[in-house]
């Protein structure tokens, strides 16, 4: 069993404890991040390397510290056999002199980042209640810019100008209306925004392409659209709730995604057949069931090889075919994510001309393409998604197309991508200017 005796070394390594903490937790706030955590083992040393741009470093130490923190605080409380006790020494010295490491790694870094003498970064390993004082003290050891946090700030959009966008939406609208607050997820001891603020109204009719880099945020977007990952948000199909009636409306909604998963060795009309008895309600009858099957077999022009063995079809076919089976409910809002990867130019643009007749049943089709301008003609709108500076999923575009080149300065989609993307991507680094023009649009042309 442990015995604890508190004596005064014990003492004044609490007291030091408490002291830098609360000088750091004065540090912290100069960052923006709550001064709370400079009490917390572990996490102090996380936000200190965030504050350093070293977040896996930061991730590391957190680790270490919390397996250390016991011997650093009730180390020589221990009362055990002298054995035991070597063990545990053993374990303390390979801990410390991680920790060691890793926060030397994070403080030095930490004074080239302030143009600082790197010798404070050493007397914080081992001293750290006198860096702690005299930085929270001194502004030249204050930081120029604050920790990059997403905690609900938004540099781009004002109140007034996200509460002019909401106000402006059309509640009347019986196609698609999005409403996107944001959509988080914790980011170790934080949150991060993976998109914010996206506010539209599509009407039915309409064939949308959904244009966005790497990272963007469309596959977030998407899956917070269809319901199948929620986001803070309300989400309007044919004037009812998506999220809160997800049961009924899940018939409504389909999505084909970018890699199939049919079986080989069906054939065509018994992979569709089965499609249906998943997708279709469960009281559908018999006949309509068999009548949606040959349907849906001439609308995408399987009917011919409806015997044939799924491993025999050519690529177009097979394509067609997974949309067809997610098209087989017959719903009311079709997303797809490029379906016409891996096709020729001909047969893409097949496939776009099959998804247009759709639309023009009174669908809405949502398209995600990589290779935009060769069917551009065959959209009506666009949507078009951006990274801001904060790497969060942005609105910067929705509207025609025609107006969208104009909106943009360039003449085709790749040239709105390059418009946006980011400076290492190969693109001009506007995202941000594109989000606020088009947000300030939104309110002026209500």
């Amino acid at each position: 069993m442990f015995g604890l005796a508190i004596n005064w070394v014990d003492i004044l390594t609490l007291v030091l404890y408490a002291a830098s903490s609360f000088w750091l937790s004065k540090y912290f706030e100069k960052y923006k991040i709550e001064g709370w955590w400079a009490w917390i083992p572990g996490a102090r040393t996380y936000w200190l390397a965030r504050c350093a741009d070293r977040e896996s470093d930061g991730k590391a130490a957190l680790v270490l510290d919390i397996l250390y923190a016991p011997f650093y605080l009730f180390g020589s409380t221990f009362n055990v056999s002298e054995d035991v006790k070597a063990v545990i020494a053993l374990i303390a010295l390979f801990l410390g002199i991680g920790r060691m490491i890793y926060k030397a790694r994070i403080t030095i870094d930490l004074c080239g980042d302030l143009k600082v003498n790197k010798a404070w970064g050493w007397l914080w390993v081992f001293a750290e209640v006198i860096p702690c004082y005299v930085w929270s003290h001194n502004e030249k050891y204050w930081p120029k810019t604050a920790v990059q946090r997403y905690n609900g700030d938004d540099p781009l959009l004002s109140k007034e100008v996200k509460q002019g966008i909401a106000d402006n939406m059309d509640d009347t609208n019986q196609g698609l209306s999005v409403r996107i607050e944001d959509r988080t997820v914790r980011n170790f001891l934080d949150k991060r925004y993976l998109l914010r603020e996206i506010f539209m109204n599509i009407e039915p009719g309409h064939m949308v392409l959904l244009l966005g880099g790497s990272g963007a945020g469309k596959t977030t977007f998407i899956n917070a659209v269809t319901g199948y990952e929620k986001a803070n948000a309300q989400i309007l199909l044919g004037g009812m709730n998506v999220y809160d009636e997800y049961d009924k409306m899940k018939y409504s909604i389909g999505f084909v995604p970018q890699l199939d998963l049919i079986r080989s060795n069906d054939t065509v009309y018994r992979t569709l057949m089965d499609a249906a008895l998943l997708r279709l309600p469960a009281d559908t009858r018999i006949s309509e069931l068999l009548s949606r099957v040959e349907s849906v077999l001439e609308q995408f022009g399987l009917a011919s090889v409806k015997s044939s063995l799924v491993e025999k079809l050519s690529g177009g076919q097979r394509k067609r075919l997974s949309i067809a089976m997610e098209y087989i409910s017959d719903p009311f809002l079709f997303v797809l994510d490029e379906p016409d990867s891996g096709l020729d130019g001909v047969i893409a643009r097949d496939l776009m001309r099959r998804l247009r007749s759709i639309t023009d049943q009174g669908k809405i089709v949502i398209v995600i393409t990589h290779t935009p301008d060769r069917v551009a003609d065959l959209f009506d709108d666009v949507i078009v998604l951006t990274k801001d500076s904060r790497r969060t999923g942005r609105l910067a575009y929705y509207g025609s197309i025609d107006e969208a080149k104009e909106f943009f300065g360039t003449d085709t989609m790749e040239g709105i991508l390059r418009k946006i993307n980011q400076k290492d991507e190969g693109g001009e680094g506007l995202s941000d200017e594109f989000v606020k023009k088009y947000a300030e649009r939104q309110v002026v042309s209500e």
